[in-house]
């Protein structure tokens, strides 16, 4: 297998942190390149999901690799080619909606401008409260943009948060290798 560079951008649904956190492991497992990239946010708030220096340490041990955190940083991604993929996992409504109304004011927002310049591809894996409410405008734009690909999601809990989506983050793996090949794995909504 070529040595792939895939960047993973972390941005804001801490609670998912413990879900795609494992998955960035195992692309690094699976011999792939991973460069570390986190939002502002991801990078210094401490939650109860756990303490933001602590999952930078996590990124940066699994991956070997110094995280990503700044636009400066971000903004050399396309002009070097430095990936062959960028995933956004866990990819929040708020980054959603920038990506959608091309906003890149984010690490992860920048690192996807300036990787699509060269017509890279970048695999989202959805995680909001309002997937089928507000953010369903900006998963259907990005969803009909060249380039851009899913990992497949669903609906986390229709009883309580009826308008709540999450992607199946042990599918990351597999959708990555599908957006490489630049397709979609399906089903892409289950």
């Amino acid at each position: 297998m070529a040595e792939y560079r895939i960047g993973f951008a972390v941005t804001g649904s801490f609670c998912t942190f413990k879900a795609v956190f494992p998955q960035m492991k195992l692309l690094t497992q699976k011999g792939y390149r991973v460069i570390p990239i986190m939002s502002e946010n991801a990078y210094s708030t401490d939650t109860r999901f756990g303490k933001a220096a602590d999952w930078v340490a996590q990124a940066e041990e699994v991956t070997g690799e110094k995280v990503i955190h700044t636009i400066a940083q971000a903004e050399p991604i396309g002009p070097k080619k430095l990936l062959d993929l960028l995933i956004i996992a866990p990819c929040t409504g708020n980054t959603l909606g920038k990506l959608a109304c091309g906003i890149y004011d984010t690490a992860p927002t920048l690192a996807v401008k300036s990787h699509r310049r060269n017509d890279g591809p970048v695999l989202i894996a959805v995680s909001t409260n309002d997937a089928l409410a507000s953010s369903a405008a900006g998963i259907g734009l990005l969803m009909n943009r060249k380039g851009v690909f899913f990992v497949p999601f669903e609906q986390d809990d229709f009883r309580s948060k009826p308008t709540s989506c999450v992607a199946d983050f042990t599918q990351i793996l597999p959708a990555a290798e599908a957006a490489l090949e630049g397709r979609q794995l399906q089903p892409m909504i289950f």
